[in-house]
């Protein structure tokens, strides 16, 4: 990989995909990150060795790829900043909700790809999902996969609404597992064993969940059914969820989660 990337955002999601590209054999002088924190800054240069600057400037202009790691909030500001030196690289934006239309309108440029990962991308562990605008080519796609591949699995979406639907489910799910992991770890201390003790059965139990859906090639449906005996200690958990509605309740969640997302398209994405 001999492409010169940038990231516009220093935080967590950026941290992850360069550790991914240098895993892969990107060589840490071959990127250049913008980050107004000299905190972050100085870890990012410490951890991997990359250019870190404070602000946007002429050296933007080198990059083939620029990838948007901001909160959706300083998007524009960040974008206008940086419009300048970067019309001429591929764009990838991972903020959440802001629209390619905006990024478009901000940037000047066609060539937008926008990826919805999650928190487990930290471990390589994550799921994104993709959308790129009718300029982007098929190297330009194999580009971005190149880049998002070490972040865990990638979906292509082909439409961009779907990327809010996406944001529901897989972008903020990884802390529903863990608000029902919190559950399920005070209901084990409760009930007697220690929180460390719950909690272990508690992470075990999703783990091993959900690799058991992946292998089997059962839906969870089916699953839950042949674990469920009639009378006995699953099914009086189960029945007491129904009788609170509580499918009809975290299905209400995720339509929240939704309409959020594109609440922060309309909010953020302005021109």
């Amino acid at each position: 990989m001999s492409e010169r990337i940038a990231f516009i955002g220093g935080g967590n999601m950026a941290s992850a995909i360069i550790g991914g590209l240098i895993s892969q054999g990107h060589a840490p002088g071959q990127i250049d990150v913008v980050e107004p924190f000299a905190e972050t800054r100085d870890k990012l240069k410490a951890s991997y060795g990359v250019n870190a600057q404070a602000e946007a400037g002429p050296f933007l202009a080198e990059a083939d790829l620029v990838i948007w790691a901001v909160k959706p909030q300083t998007f524009r500001l960040a974008a206008l900043q940086a419009r300048p030196y970067v019309q001429k690289a591929l764009q990838l934006s991972v903020a959440a909700g802001i629209r390619s239309d905006s990024i478009v309108n901000w940037l000047g440029t066609q060539r937008v790809v926008r990826a919805m990962p999650n928190t487990p991308a930290l471990i390589g562990k994550g799921i994104s999902g993709l959308f790129a605008r009718p300029a982007v080519t098929a190297q330009d796609r194999q580009a971005v996969v190149q880049v998002m591949a070490s972040t865990g699995e990638l979906l292509w979406l082909d439409a961009e609404e779907k990327l809010d639907t996406v944001t529901a489910l897989s972008g903020s799910g990884p802390a529903y597992a863990f608000y029902f992991m919190e559950a399920m770890t005070t209901a084990g201390a409760e009930m007697g064993l220690t929180r460390d003790q719950a909690q272990q059965l508690a992470v075990a139990t999703f783990i091993g969940a959900g690799e058991l859906v992946r292998s089997s090639g059962e839906t969870p449906k089916v699953l839950r059914q042949r674990v469920t005996s009639k009378g006995g200690t699953t099914d009086a958990a189960i029945c007491s969820m129904e009788d609170a509605d509580l499918q009809a309740e975290f299905i209400n969640a995720l339509y929240a989660a939704r309409r959020r997302a594109q609440e922060l398209g309309d909010e953020f994405g302005k021109a």
